[in-house]
Formats: C-alpha cells, structure tokens, sequence
C-alpha cells in the first residue's frame, strides 16, 4: 500500500466521481482508476459501488476513509513541520475565504509584505469550510457567524454594521437611521435563500417583527445593487462594501434590532501551523486593530 494510493483515494472518495478527480490529481483516467483498483485488491475488498461510469463510496470505503484522513493530515503536517525546521518552507497558507472587499485588502496587504508568500484561496460554503479544516485541505478559514465547532478554534477580527439600501428616491432617503420595523411593507432585493448573508438578514426582520417581501432574489451582491439602481426594492448591505465607491442609493443604518455580523479566522485545533500559516493569522488580527474606523462599530 502506497501512500500516493491513499491520497488518490481520499479525492475519489470525496468527489464520487473518476474523472473529476483525474483532472484535480492532473492524472490520465485509466491510471487512476488502476491505482484504485490496485488498493482495493491490496484490502481485499471494494471501496466504491460501481454502477456503469457512477461510483459511490460504499459502507468499506467509508470505514477505511475514516481512518486515513487524519493519518494523511498528521503525515502532511510532519512535512510542514520539518521544511519550518530545515527553513524550507516557502510561505504557502491555504484558505478558505469570501470574495468580501476587505479581506481582498488585507490579503493583498500581507502579499506586498510578504512577497514570498504563497497564498491559495478557495470559496466555500460554511459546511464545506468546516470539513476542508477537518481534513486538512486548509490552514484556515473565514467566516461569519464565528464557528461553533468542537475542535475548531478561532478569533474574532471583525464586526461591521449591516445597513439598509434605499433607492434614491425612497421615502426615507433623507434619513441617516431607521427602525427596520419600518420597511415592514417595502419590497426587498435579497441574495439566494442558502446564503448565509440571507439567512442573517431574514433573522434581523423577524426581529423586527415581519419576513420580507421579497421582489427579486439573485445570487451575488453585484446583482442586488444592479436592481437597487432600478429603484423597485430595498435591500441589505454591508456598511464596509461601499468605502470611497459612487453608490446611486443612500446607505441608511439601522437602529432596531441590533444588526451587525462578526468574522473570524478560524483553524483546526492541535493542528501544526506553519510559520508563514501562524504569521498570516497573526497579520490578520493586526490589520483590522489598526485599520481606520470604517473597519469598525
């Protein structure tokens, strides 16, 4: 048993799919699925139910999953550990982030001071955020709320208020803050019903003691603020996305109920960090201590 053979696996086993995982490993098909077949007679048994060109991991590949995934991140951990020891490193931290403005800032921030970091960054939903820390495909991740996971350690680094966009020619357009009580009756621009940002923002209105109307549902904060300069809707937004930026709209805050999100950087505890990983972390928190006030309550 190869320990190619085992990393090859636990991509199969988490895509479901050969020739997905083929293009992701940069393998020819028919050499990984040999390999595969090469483990599962070195066991003794099959890891996948095959039906036609479908394969689904079966009731032996998920026992056997289950017990090298974390031999595969202690042994990945081991090589980190060592190229920190032997200076080796070259600065690679892997996270798991969102396209928010702010984080493009820091991140490019740390990259012009740390020109020899190695930054890879995917985008995730929180559930699949939580299982990449758990397997160790990421040092990090960020998210809000902040996570509430056995296992998982964070820090806070950010909390922003979520305001009220109006059209220009709204009623309260002059007004610099708001009851959200008072938008009970208006029409909304919201993001997709799974997205966490939604999911937030339907919980401040039953606060506030209505659900929302809902007159146009996209999936990217572009698409809300293209319909908000239409004028047929409302919307949330986030009060740091707008900084220095001709909006069309006016940004009101709201008073009532308490509406802010909170980030964290979050990683998997007892799990080795390398130096570029720990100094990372470390340059996020500072960045948004010392950052201006728009950054802040």
């Amino acid at each position: 048993m190869e320990l190619l053979q085992l990393q090859y696996f636990r991509t199969v086993a988490r895509l479901e799919h050969m020739t997905k995982a083929a293009e992701e490993i940069r393998i020819a098909q028919p050499a990984l699925s040999q390999t595969i077949a090469r483990l599962e007679a070195d066991l003794g048994v099959p890891l996948f139910d095959r039906n036609g060109r479908h394969i689904k991991l079966n009731g032996y590949g998920k026992a056997f999953l289950k017990k090298i995934e974390p031999a595969l991140a202690l042994i990945e951990e081991g090589r980190a550990e060592v190229a920190d020891l032997a200076g080796l490193e070259g600065g690679r931290v892997f996270l798991s982030t969102t396209t928010h403005k702010c984080f493009t800032d820091v991140i490019g921030s740390f990259i012009s001071r740390h020109p020899k970091a190695r930054l890879q960054i995917t985008q995730a939903s929180t559930l699949d955020k939580i299982k990449q820390l758990r397997s160790g495909d990421i040092d990090f991740c960020i998210t809000f709320p902040p996570l509430q996971e056995e296992g998982i350690e964070g820090i806070p680094f950010l909390t922003e208020n979520i305001n009220i966009a109006v059209p220009l020619a709204h009623r309260l357009a002059d007004r610099s803050n708001i009851d959200l009580s008072e938008l009970a009756d208006d029409p909304f621009i919201c993001i997709h019903a799974q997205n966490p940002f939604r999911q937030m923002t339907d919980a401040f209105c039953e606060q506030a003691g209505f659900a929302p109307n809902v007159v146009c549902e996209v999936d990217e904060l572009s698409g809300v603020i293209h319909f908000l300069r239409t004028g047929i809707g409302v919307a949330f937004l986030p009060e740091t996305l707008f900084e220095g930026q001709e909006m069309g709209f006016r940004l009101i805050r709201i008073e009532n109920p308490d509406c802010r999100r909170t980030y964290q950087i979050a990683w998997l505890k007892d799990r080795y960090l390398s130096v570029a990983a720990r100094t990372f972390r470390d340059y996020v928190v500072d960045y948004f201590q010392e950052q201006p006030k728009q950054y802040k309550i």
